[in-house]
């Protein structure tokens, strides 16, 4: 995308009305096109990078599938995941079905990954969220509008 276009998206991204829009229309959609390209097509990724999280429910057991924005790792062997809520009040859900279940697994660029999720904390997260900042700076924003610390999530290959 163009500078001027990432410019623009990062702006909306950051306004309270996309926050109070976007976690009822973006997942429904990502899901539908992901399901419809057979895992091949992610509309959120025209923005950023990123993956269907499928995690085992916290409290029911069941499979969850989520859409998500991740920072792919330097490395190639990780995947970075934001528990933003668009700066909602609440972590959301996913975050806590990880707690719960670490093992997951995940579909980038059209292959399931499994996956081990582990919860950042003290100078590992800060040193991620330095560069997730430098990497798609709204998530400052929705910091700023929450008490809560976002959690932050590093998913590797197991």
């Amino acid at each position: 995308m163009a500078g001027v276009g990432v410019r623009l998206v990062q702006r909306v991204s950051a306004t309270r009305a996309f926050a109070k829009v976007a976690p009822h229309v973006v997942p429904a959609l990502d899901r539908a096109v992901h399901r419809l390209t057979r895992g091949k097509v992610l509309l959120s990724a025209q923005m950023l990078p990123g993956v269907i999280l499928t995690s085992t429910g916290a409290r029911s057991g069941l499979a969850r599938r989520t859409p998500l924005a991740c920072m792919p790792e330097e490395d190639g062997h990780g995947w970075l995941l934001v528990g933003s809520n668009f700066g909602r009040t609440d972590h959301p859900a996913w975050t806590h079905n990880l707690l719960a279940h670490p093992e997951a697994s995940i579909s980038w660029k059209g292959r399931d990954i499994p996956v081990t999720a582990r919860l950042l904390q003290g100078e590992e997260r800060a040193a991620a969220w330095r560069k997730l900042l430098a990497f798609w700076p709204p998530y400052a924003t929705y910091q700023g509008r929450v008490e809560r610390e976002i959690r932050l999530f590093r998913l590797t290959h197991r």
